[in-house]
């Protein structure tokens, strides 16, 4: 019995790692997801914080809500997008962590994005919160 990970998975990972030294062409691909996620989303009319990283955050700054609208996407919609919340953020400002990879196709954002708008609507949920909602 042991806690190590298996040889092959090592080796897949150092592999993994040779790779995306040399290699950019995931990672243009993954900023460019991000930038569409954010921008379908603020479209649709959601509150998603601003940043530089993949992480996209979408605001709902209650925490019994985001783990609804957690439960709500991957039971009807078969979407798994992780609730975040306290001690990790501040109690009221509890959200979504969406993180577009390079792996997700046009229509797979189309999807995440239609499930969300799906979800809200189903929850009674308003899609837009102000600075003033987060701070409080």
């Amino acid at each position: 019995f042991t806690t190590a990970i298996p040889p092959a998975i090592a080796a897949a990972a150092a592999e993994s790692i040779r790779h995306l030294r040399k290699s950019s062409t995931e990672r243009n691909v993954q900023k460019k997801n991000v930038a569409l996620v954010k921008k379908m989303l603020n479209s649709a009319g959601f509150h998603v914080l601003d940043g530089n990283t993949h992480i996209v955050p979408i605001m709902i700054n209650d925490a019994k809500l985001v783990k609804d609208v957690a439960k709500f996407l991957l039971e009807k919609h078969n979407i798994y997008v992780q609730p975040i919340n306290y001690p990790t953020v501040p109690i009221g400002s509890e959200r979504l962590r969406v993180t577009p990879g390079a792996l997700h196709s046009s229509e797979m954002i189309l999807q995440l994005v239609e499930g969300l708008c799906d979800t809200f609507d189903q929850l009674g949920i308003d899609r837009q919160f102000t600075l003033k909602n987060y701070i409080a």
